[in-house]
Protein backbone atom coordinates (compact mmCIF):
# COMPACT_ATOMS: atom_id res chain seq x y z
CA UNK A 1 0.00 0.00 0.00
CA UNK A 2 1.37 3.52 -1.12
CA UNK A 3 2.15 6.04 1.84
CA UNK A 4 -0.25 9.18 1.65
CA UNK A 5 1.31 12.16 0.31
CA UNK A 6 2.75 14.40 3.46
CA UNK A 7 1.27 17.98 3.87
CA UNK A 8 4.10 20.04 5.00
CA UNK A 9 5.44 24.14 5.03
CA UNK A 10 7.62 24.53 1.63
CA UNK A 11 11.64 24.73 2.10
CA UNK A 12 13.87 26.45 -0.52
CA UNK A 13 14.25 23.35 -1.99
CA UNK A 14 10.56 23.07 -3.00
CA UNK A 15 10.55 26.67 -4.59
CA UNK A 16 11.75 25.30 -8.10
CA UNK A 17 8.82 22.88 -7.96
CA UNK A 18 6.03 25.36 -6.74
CA UNK A 19 6.70 27.63 -9.35
CA UNK A 20 6.49 25.00 -11.90
CA UNK A 21 3.07 24.24 -10.54
CA UNK A 22 2.40 28.15 -10.87
CA UNK A 23 3.95 28.52 -13.76
CA UNK A 24 1.16 26.14 -16.49
CA UNK A 25 -1.70 24.77 -15.03
CA UNK A 26 -2.85 22.70 -18.08
CA UNK A 27 0.86 20.38 -18.28
CA UNK A 28 3.15 19.52 -16.03
CA UNK A 29 6.49 21.68 -15.70
CA UNK A 30 10.09 20.19 -14.91
CA UNK A 31 11.06 22.16 -11.85
CA UNK A 32 14.37 21.99 -13.28
CA UNK A 33 13.51 24.15 -16.58
CA UNK A 34 12.17 26.71 -13.67
CA UNK A 35 14.70 29.75 -13.46
CA UNK A 36 14.12 30.94 -10.01
CA UNK A 37 15.01 34.73 -9.90
CA UNK A 38 15.95 36.94 -7.11
CA UNK A 39 12.58 38.65 -6.51
CA UNK A 40 11.04 34.64 -5.93
CA UNK A 41 14.15 34.26 -3.85
CA UNK A 42 13.13 37.65 -2.02
CA UNK A 43 9.35 36.87 -1.36
CA UNK A 44 9.81 33.36 -0.25
CA UNK A 45 11.95 34.71 2.20
CA UNK A 46 9.53 36.95 2.95
CA UNK A 47 7.01 34.34 3.53
CA UNK A 48 9.02 31.66 5.46
CA UNK A 49 10.20 34.95 8.21
CA UNK A 50 6.23 36.01 8.44
CA UNK A 51 4.47 34.22 11.03
CA UNK A 52 1.00 34.92 9.21
CA UNK A 53 1.92 33.67 6.03
CA UNK A 54 3.04 29.70 4.90
CA UNK A 55 3.77 28.06 1.57
CA UNK A 56 2.29 24.66 1.66
CA UNK A 57 3.59 21.55 -0.43
CA UNK A 58 1.61 17.90 -0.87
CA UNK A 59 4.73 15.80 -1.35
CA UNK A 60 5.57 12.29 -1.93
CA UNK A 61 8.55 9.83 -2.16
CA UNK A 62 11.67 9.50 -0.65
CA UNK A 63 11.83 12.20 2.09
CA UNK A 64 8.48 13.80 0.65
CA UNK A 65 10.50 15.39 -1.72
CA UNK A 66 8.54 15.35 -4.88
CA UNK A 67 5.91 18.11 -4.85
CA UNK A 68 2.51 17.11 -6.02
CA UNK A 69 0.19 20.11 -4.91
CA UNK A 70 0.51 23.68 -3.23
CA UNK A 71 -0.89 26.37 -1.83
CA UNK A 72 -0.11 29.94 0.54
CA UNK A 73 -1.80 30.44 3.63
CA UNK A 74 -1.97 33.86 4.67
CA UNK A 75 -3.60 34.21 8.65
CA UNK A 76 -5.82 37.48 8.84
CA UNK A 77 -6.39 39.28 12.16
CA UNK A 78 -9.96 41.56 12.49
CA UNK A 79 -12.69 42.44 14.52
CA UNK A 80 -15.42 40.42 12.29
CA UNK A 81 -16.28 36.57 13.31
CA UNK A 82 -16.12 37.30 17.03
CA UNK A 83 -12.49 38.64 16.37
CA UNK A 84 -11.34 35.28 15.49
CA UNK A 85 -8.64 35.23 12.80
CA UNK A 86 -9.30 33.93 9.29
CA UNK A 87 -7.41 31.76 6.78
CA UNK A 88 -6.90 33.28 3.39
CA UNK A 89 -5.71 30.76 0.80
CA UNK A 90 -4.26 31.19 -2.48
CA UNK A 91 -2.42 29.83 -5.38
CA UNK A 92 -3.42 26.54 -5.03
CA UNK A 93 -2.24 23.69 -7.61
CA UNK A 94 -2.15 20.28 -8.03
CA UNK A 95 0.45 18.78 -11.02
CA UNK A 96 -2.07 18.19 -13.83
CA UNK A 97 -0.94 14.67 -14.26
CA UNK A 98 -2.50 13.81 -10.85
CA UNK A 99 -5.76 15.61 -10.84
CA UNK A 100 -8.47 13.45 -10.36
CA UNK A 101 -7.16 11.75 -7.93
CA UNK A 102 -8.12 13.03 -4.15
CA UNK A 103 -5.21 15.32 -4.35
CA UNK A 104 -6.81 18.52 -4.38
CA UNK A 105 -9.19 17.40 -1.75
CA UNK A 106 -6.89 16.44 0.08
CA UNK A 107 -4.60 19.63 -0.06
CA UNK A 108 -7.58 21.53 1.00
CA UNK A 109 -8.50 19.39 3.73
CA UNK A 110 -5.24 19.67 5.77
CA UNK A 111 -5.30 23.57 4.85
CA UNK A 112 -8.40 23.58 6.41
CA UNK A 113 -7.21 21.87 9.52
CA UNK A 114 -4.08 23.37 9.79
CA UNK A 115 -6.51 26.74 9.92
CA UNK A 116 -8.89 25.26 12.44
CA UNK A 117 -5.78 24.14 14.15
CA UNK A 118 -4.93 28.04 14.39
CA UNK A 119 -8.01 29.07 15.62
CA UNK A 120 -9.32 30.53 12.39
CA UNK A 121 -13.07 30.68 12.41
CA UNK A 122 -12.99 31.15 8.33
CA UNK A 123 -10.97 29.66 5.35
CA UNK A 124 -11.87 31.58 2.43
CA UNK A 125 -10.52 31.58 -0.93
CA UNK A 126 -10.13 33.66 -4.34
CA UNK A 127 -10.37 32.44 -7.49
CA UNK A 128 -9.46 33.83 -11.11
CA UNK A 129 -12.88 33.77 -12.95
CA UNK A 130 -11.56 31.89 -16.30
CA UNK A 131 -10.83 28.81 -13.45
CA UNK A 132 -14.18 27.16 -13.89
CA UNK A 133 -12.74 23.52 -13.11
CA UNK A 134 -11.30 24.78 -9.89
CA UNK A 135 -14.51 26.93 -9.48
CA UNK A 136 -16.73 22.80 -9.77
CA UNK A 137 -14.33 21.60 -7.11
CA UNK A 138 -14.16 24.17 -4.49
CA UNK A 139 -18.25 24.22 -4.72
CA UNK A 140 -17.89 19.90 -4.37
CA UNK A 141 -15.98 21.08 -0.87
CA UNK A 142 -18.34 22.67 0.32
CA UNK A 143 -17.04 26.14 -0.37
CA UNK A 144 -19.91 29.00 -1.40
CA UNK A 145 -19.83 31.85 -3.81
CA UNK A 146 -20.63 34.28 -0.89
CA UNK A 147 -18.72 37.45 -2.29
CA UNK A 148 -17.83 39.45 -5.51
CA UNK A 149 -13.88 40.33 -5.69
CA UNK A 150 -12.07 42.98 -7.01
CA UNK A 151 -8.60 44.00 -7.42
CA UNK A 152 -6.72 46.98 -8.28
CA UNK A 153 -3.33 46.64 -10.41
CA UNK A 154 -1.10 49.14 -8.52
CA UNK A 155 1.68 48.53 -10.59
CA UNK A 156 3.09 51.43 -13.35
Amino acid sequence: MPTPPVFRPATRADLPAVLALLADEDQVVDPASVTVGEAHERAFAAVDADPRNEIMVLAEGSGAATVLGCLQLTYIPGLGQGGAERALVEAVRVRADRRGTGLGALLMERAAERARGRGCALLQLTSNKRRADAHRFYERLGYARSHEGFKLPLAP
